[in-house]
């Protein structure tokens, strides 16, 4: 029996269901074949396809159902033998997500998330890189708002730096156009899924050390000059705090494949996001500092994943956000890259040269993730002969970076661009 193309499992939850949406819109732009959803309840697979279908006007009628759990294992292989990708929605990972990858590794499937958990991804790495490269398939997670847009964005900058990179300070900003600010703290503007894996991962930060050990015994040479990471930092009269995604995690994966099996010198990578002015940034500070120590206990971690509205400010909700608040929402990188010209001397000379490139897009957690993790499917699916052989256990910039995933991420409203030389 032939398989289907692509699978998305987690279709009925509010970040699968937006890449259904997305796949019926985009399915036959780009060649797609055919394609199925998964999911627990094949009643309610059926009521979201007839949704999407009277939404799009795509006829869907003929879209394969599976039905598959995460709490049984026998099903999980029998969807992953279905499909040469599957996009795994079904999160937080750290609960959900080991059982899919092992039962996709095991029926020789490619597979791509749209996880930001490192402490998953690093485990998933160390447990079955071996593993996946026997059975000849990818297993790529980040492909989603955390970290497309930082870990191709160090690829695109290197790619247009012309010298040698040494270090990329990358600063993230959100805008949402202020008449929405009530409908946004009513509402939310992000899912709780997101929410989940946030304090999840904060009560277990202290595991990133050993398993970082684990997955790289032997390190990559510190570059110099050293570019310290801030815990706050000062730009354009605005604050920057520390970015506590996982964007530093996965462009560390990244540049140590390239060390390790390119012998490409690595480039440092510091993330911060806009916080605004120094009051404003004290306060988020101080929230963050508790939802930490809250996190650590399981009595209080239950109780912020209970009242994630009141713990997050207003910006989760567990209804969802409305969708013209997510609509409406931009974010911007800017990703500043220092470096030496061609020519010049990297051991006996200090950085002279600056290139800043620019990466933009709408709908962080509902828009740029679904497109972002639908070019990855496709670009596994089209041109794994430009991909590293045999496969493995990836990070997108060492596994995409050879590819034209940037070129379609462009097309599809996620814009890398150089905007100073």
């Amino acid at each position: 029996m032939s398989r289907l193309d692509v699978v998305i499992f987690g279709a009925t939850g509010l970040a699968g269901k937006q890449v259904v949406v997305y796949m019926a819109r985009l399915y036959k732009k780009y060649d797609f074949g055919p394609w199925g959803v998964a999911g627990r309840s094949q009643a309610k697979l059926s009521a979201l396809m007839a949704e999407i279908s009277r939404e799009t006007g795509e006829d869907l009628s003929s879209i394969k159902l599976i039905v598959a759990d995460v709490g049984d294992d026998k099903s999980l292989r029998e969807m992953c033998a279905q499909t040469n990708v599957l996009i795994n929605c079904c999160g937080p990972y750290r609960l959900y997500g080991e059982p899919v990858v092992k039962a996709a590794i095991e029926s020789k499937t490619n597979y791509v998330d749209i996880t930001g958990e490192p402490q998953f991804m690093d485990l998933m790495q160390i447990r079955y890189d071996e593993k996946a490269r026997e059975a000849g398939v990818f297993v790529i997670s980040a492909c989603g708002f955390d970290s497309i847009p930082s870990d191709m964005g160090v690829t695109f900058l290197k790619q247009n730096f012309k010298g040698t990179l040494n270090s990329i300070d990358s600063y993230l900003s959100f805008y949402l156009p202020p008449e929405l600010d009530a409908e946004a703290k009513e509402h939310g503007v992000i899912g709780t899924g997101t929410w989940e894996s946030f304090v999840y991962g904060a009560a277990f930060l202290n595991e990133i050390p050993r398993l970082r050990k684990a997955l790289f015994p032997e390190p990559a040479p510190q570059m110099k000059p050293v570019v310290k990471q801030k815990s706050m930092t000062k730009k354009d009269n605005q604050w920057y705090f520390e970015f506590p995604g996982a964007d530093e995690s996965v462009v560390y994966r990244t540049q140590q494949f390239l060390y390790q099996n390119e012998q490409q010198r690595p480039v440092q990578f510091n993330a911060y996001f806009k916080t605004g002015s120094l009051w404003r940034s004290m306060g988020i500070a101080m929230r963050a500092l508790t939802l930490v120590v809250m996190s650590k206990s399981e009595c209080t971690r239950k109780y912020l994943l209970n009242n994630p509205k009141y713990w997050s400010g207003g910006y989760v909700t567990k209804e969802g956000p409305t969708a013209n608040v997510t609509n409406n929402s931009n974010f911007t990188f800017e990703m500043v890259g220092n470096g030496w010209p061609e020519g010049a001397d990297v051991e006996k000379t200090l950085p002279t040269k600056t290139v800043v490139a620019k990466v933009t897009g709408q709908n962080p957690a509902y828009g740029a993730t679904v497109a972002a993790v639908l070019m990855c499917a496709h670009t596994v699916l089209r041109e794994r002969h430009h991909m590293p052989a045999p496969g493995g256990v990836m990070s997108p910039g060492s596994a995409f970076k050879n590819t034209t995933l940037i070129q379609k991420l462009n097309d599809n409203d996620l814009k890398y661009e150089i905007i100073s030389k």
